[in-house]
């Protein structure tokens, strides 16, 4: 029997791959390309069960885990957009995302939140201020998060990269 309120957490790290050498700098100079990675399964394809909790394989991606491996990979996409319109180059980015599951006692359930934590370098000379609008511009682009009914929150940092690199 499942317990009332019995909260599952998930975590999922999304990065970005696709920097062909001059990062966001036009929306076809760069890749879209990105890895998804889960900590518990770390070199694998795209196998899936369900969650341990639930009779599942743990070695295999369950359906909790994709949702919130597509909610950061959807925030990353619009994100690299909305940095392209303003003219911000995105040089990486790597978010390392979390969700929170709760099931009640009739073994019904559902997500509390997810929290994407994207960790975004740009370019020196990029405008850190449209790099972090381009957060609030990406969350209303994407279209997983416009269709999920949980808060789905950001804790992005932002760092200028080195010029010298």
């Amino acid at each position: 029997m499942i317990m009332s309120g019995k909260q599952h957490h998930y975590a999922a790290r999304i990065r970005w791959t696709g920097n062909l050498g001059s990062g966001t700098s036009g929306y076809r100079d760069y890749s879209r390309d990105h890895e998804i990675t889960m900590a518990t399964k770390p070199d694998q394809m795209l196998a899936g069960s369900a969650d341990k909790s639930f009779r599942g394989d743990p070695g295999r991606f369950n359906p909790e885990e994709l949702l919130l491996a597509a909610l950061s990979q959807c925030h990353l996409l619009s994100y690299l957009h909305a940095c392209v319109l303003a003219g911000v180059r995105v040089v990486d980015y790597i978010d390392d995302a979390t969700g929170t599951m709760v099931t009640e006692a009739d073994g019904s359930g559902h997500f509390t939140e997810v929290v994407l934590k994207p960790q975004v370098v740009i370019a020196d000379g990029s405008d850190l201020q449209a790099a972090e609008a381009a957060h609030q511009v990406a969350h209303r682009m994407c279209f997983i998060a416009n269709s999920v009914n949980f808060p789905v929150r950001h804790q992005p940092r932002i760092t200028v990269a080195d010029p010298a690199v």
